[in-house]
């Protein structure tokens, strides 16, 4: 019973990166149209539009690294593959990619003060996954020394 309840949220978990897919695909796509909208609808300069469109264009790399990296991490999981370095590896990457899209929107500040809010979101996030990855790494290291002794 207890295992179908971890496939079935590594599957749920999946769902999620998958929708989140989308969602950043209608970003990239719609991202000319919403801006400009919005620049409209505040009476903000064109120059800060571009800014904003270059901002989220490039924070876009990082979250598709983000969802591929989270996928293959997901996929690990479903194998049974736990406490490996691969998986500390991906959660580096992970860790990475919030703290670079952290720094693009914090220089994007320039262009749209609340992207610090973004910003700040992305660094706390970047801190739970270097969390994560730490205890993943202990317990990787604490798998191989168990598997030396048997």
């Amino acid at each position: 019973m207890d295992d179908w309840k971890n496939s079935r949220s590594i599957r749920l978990s999946q769902a999620g990166v998958l929708l989140f897919a989308l969602l950043l695909a209608a970003l990239d796509v719609g991202c000319f149209w919403i801006l400009r909208w919005y620049i409209n609808l505040r009476g903000m300069h064109w120059q800060s539009g571009f800014g904003m469109m270059a901002v989220i264009y490039l924070a876009s790399v990082f979250g598709w690294v983000f969802l591929w990296k989270m996928w293959r991490l997901l996929g690990n999981l479903r194998a049974g593959i736990v406490f490996e370095e691969e998986n500390v590896a991906l959660l580096g990457a992970v860790r990475s990619c919030c703290a670079c899209a952290a720094a693009v929107f914090l220089l994007g500040c320039v262009f749209y003060l609340p992207f610090l809010f973004v910003a700040a979101a992305l660094g706390f996030m970047a801190l739970i996954v270097q969390i994560v990855r730490s205890i993943f790494r202990k317990a990787a290291q604490m798998q191989a020394e168990l598997d030396l002794t048997i």
